[in-house]
């Protein structure tokens, strides 16, 4: 194998590797391993002399993080997927014959990285230290790349590995040298786990739908485009979920929800990805303020189950999710914080009102792309506690129900938090002529260059044809949600494999 792309230290040990081939040792033997406990079992129940018994026969495998030698027996930190613990291995302990050379070419050549198993039994050092003395170890996983160093010491890490570029890209070796990591995705779970229980404990169905499908619908964005060589016609990677859904509620289904992997062809930042989950559900006869409150309760309920408190660090604000949250219409905001009151302006006057503000418009947006502009720019990041922004312009919402008593808006709101939305919804648009007027709508602004404008679903309108009852339906930005509750500052940090650009290797 050619090694002229190696490091010096990848180069040694690949021959430490072949060294063990040479003994007749097997440096990825099969994977079962007996493990019957983990470093957290052992740190929080032994209790020294008092249980010693329970303790005497351990078995647990983990990731060499550290080792100090000795000479004739080393100490080394054992990490599994709990945590840390110390080990002890003494030569005479894991060589019994006469033949001691093999603690040489084997166990006190091992490097920081690999993976071993081990076999003993839980004792305390003289400095206090819960530690497992080792009476057999096995060679599970040869690491041939070295990690980054991190050095701890009494509880402090120095020269931490904090670079965005290293830990996003190679996520897996930034779970290995920051552990804390993993307490973001662990909470991750937890909050999905916590949202599925709110629903499901009222009688919603979780369901799926297609990914890839033949017309964008469903939000204002730029779709991925792709082939479909059999068919031979274009398809686009889902951008929302949300016409599919409803074609549900036509269908009989009262309440319906899924966890949806959504695809924009945008910008990337701090708060977007170009792939992300959004929870959507679907709630037959029921309108936007029964989803106000059912919002309040399921965030609330979800903060407490992933942080214990209603109440979340972020940016150094304290943010509280304890119901009910702060309601105000959008006109109501602009005005606040603008000084301008729109809601009786056409397009012609709230581009003027955009250019006073400085705002950078382009002659492709229609009024209600215009009114967005201006809440985006001017008013969005004032919202830092829970706030839902309420009864927006018709222009803004094309699949959205007329609002019962105020003419020109629509039954929707934006949830804001910490300046940024993070969810969205509507008493749903169920008037399939109204609808159709509105995708036609639609349809001009694309011809004006609206990149984002959204394409006539004509199966959509033909299931609205057959009848859907009233429903209230919603969108949660599930990463932006997990930012809040993990105090994370980029939505980079809650994916796992966030989208990055090509390496060279």
């Amino acid at each position: 194998m050619s090694t002229h792309h190696l490091s010096e230290q990848e180069i040694i040990r690949r021959e430490k590797l072949a060294a063990l081939q040479q003994l007749g040792i097997d440096a990825y033997p099969a994977p079962a391993y007996p493990v019957n406990i983990t470093s957290t079992e052992i740190r929080s129940n032994y209790l020294g002399e008092d249980n010693k018994a329970d303790f005497a026969d351990v078995c647990l495998a983990g990731r060499l993080m550290g080792i100090r030698d000795m000479g004739k027996a080393c100490f080394a930190v054992l990490q599994d997927h709990e945590g840390k613990i110390q080990i002890y291995v003494k030569r005479d302990d894991v060589c019994p014959g006469d033949d001691k050379s093999l603690y040489d070419q084997v166990w006190k050549t091992l490097d920081i990285g690999d993976i071993i198993g081990v076999k003993g039994y839980v004792f305390t050092t003289k400095t206090g230290e819960t530690s497992v003395h080792v009476k057999e170890l096995t060679l599970l996983s040869k690491s041939l790349k070295p990690l980054p160093v991190v050095k701890e010491k009494e509880g402090e890490t120095f020269d931490a590995v904090t670079d965005p570029e290293f830990r996003y890209r190679q996520r897996y070796a930034d779970l290995i040298i920051n552990p804390h990591v993993k307490e973001t995705f662990l909470k991750r779970s937890k909050l999905i786990n916590s949202i599925k229980d709110f629903l499901n404990s009222r009688g919603a169905i979780e369901v799926d739908t297609p990914v890839l499908q033949s017309i964008p619908g469903g939000a204002a964005a730029r779709p991925f485009t792709t082939h479909h060589n059999a068919l031979d016609i274009p398809m686009y990677l889902r951008i929302a979920n949300e016409l599919y859904l409803k074609r549900l509620i036509v269908g009989g289904f009262d309440w319906v929800y899924e966890f949806s992997r959504n695809f924009r062809n945008e910008g990337m930042d701090r708060t977007h990805n170009p792939e992300f989950t959004v929870l959507e559900f679907y709630t037959a006869y029921k309108d936007y303020l029964w989803m106000m409150d059912t919002t309040e309760q399921l965030l609330e309920k979800a903060a407490i189950d992933v942080n214990g408190t209603t109440e979340t660090e972020v940016d150094g604000k304290t943010i509280s999710f304890k119901a009910p949250f702060k309601r105000v219409t959008m006109y109501d905001a602009i005005k606040e914080h603008t000084g301008y009151d729109i809601s009786d302006m056409d397009e012609a006057g709230i581009r003027e009102v955009c250019k006073k503000l400085g705002l950078a418009v382009e002659s492709s947006m229609g009024k209600g792309k215009l009114i967005d502009e201006i809440f985006g720019e001017k008013c969005e990041h004032h919202y830092i506690q829970p706030t839902f922004i309420i009864d927006y312009p018709i222009e803004m919402s094309p699949l959205t129900k007329k609002h019962r008593s105020k003419p020109g808006l629509v039954e929707r709101f934006e949830l804001m938090v910490n300046g940024k939305e993070i969810a969205n919804a509507y008493t749903e648009l169920n008037d399939p002529i109204d609808q159709r007027a509105r995708f036609e709508e639609q349809v001009t602004l694309m011809e004006r260059g609206d990149d984002e404008a959204m394409f006539i679903d004509h199966d959509f309108l033909r299931a609205l044809e057959y009848g859907m009852p009233p429903t209230a339906g919603i969108g949660f930005g599930i990463d932006r949600i997990c930012m809040l509750l993990t105090n994370q500052p980029s939505i980079q940090d809650v994916l796992l494999f966030p989208m990055m650009k090509p390496e060279s290797i």
